[in-house]
């Protein structure tokens, strides 16, 4: 296990078990999906993260008053805090991966994420997640969404270390391979 792993577990299971005691386990997973869009979404924020020029005390007044705004928990303001103050804040990453798996297994849920070319539709969903469900064996199935446009057509779906991948761009990806290995 790498440095960074054993820490972000660490901060992960510390965040799980004070959220668990309080019993807002919900709160904080809702909290860190809003958290994970604007980092996903907002380039700015992130290298105001990133940027080991900016010092800690500068990254935790921003990132509280962001938090503060977004209206998210206290717990979530503090942790976030302690991650600026200890500079720590570039694994919020890792750290909430770790986090929402830890409430997955909790709840006995899988985690599946999944890419695909555009937005799926409630029914679209609902075909993934009962597809996920047979494969794995598990009822309760948690999907966490995402669109890349370069895959044209198709899907690629993470279960953990697994990876289905049956999007039109790879299928073309290994035709070109195959091509090039015939001439």
């Amino acid at each position: 296990m790498s440095e960074s792993s054993g820490l972000t577990n660490r901060y992960a299971k510390a965040l799980y078990e004070l959220a668990a005691e309080k019993k807002i386990v919900s709160k904080i997973v809702k909290d860190f999906q809003e958290i994970k869009t604007l980092l996903e979404n907002n380039d700015m924020f992130m290298n105001m993260i990133k940027n080991p020029a900016i010092s800690k005390a500068d990254k935790l007044s921003s990132i509280s008053a962001v938090l503060k705004k977004m209206k998210v928990d206290k717990l979530t303001i503090k942790f976030c805090g302690t991650l600026a103050a200890n500079g720590r804040l570039n694994y919020i990453k890792q750290i909430q991966d770790v986090f929402l798996s830890l409430v997955s297994k909790t709840n006995g849920e899988v985690q599946a994420e999944v890419t695909s070319s555009s937005k799926l539709d409630k029914d679209q969903q609902k075909q993934v997640e009962t597809a996920v469900s047979e494969a794995t064996g598990v009822k309760k199935i948690s999907l966490s969404l995402k669109v890349d446009e370069t895959l044209i057509a198709g899907l690629i779906v993470k279960i953990g270390s697994k990876m289905i991948d049956s999007s039109i761009k790879t299928k073309l990806n290994r035709l070109e391979i195959a091509m090039r290995g015939t001439n």
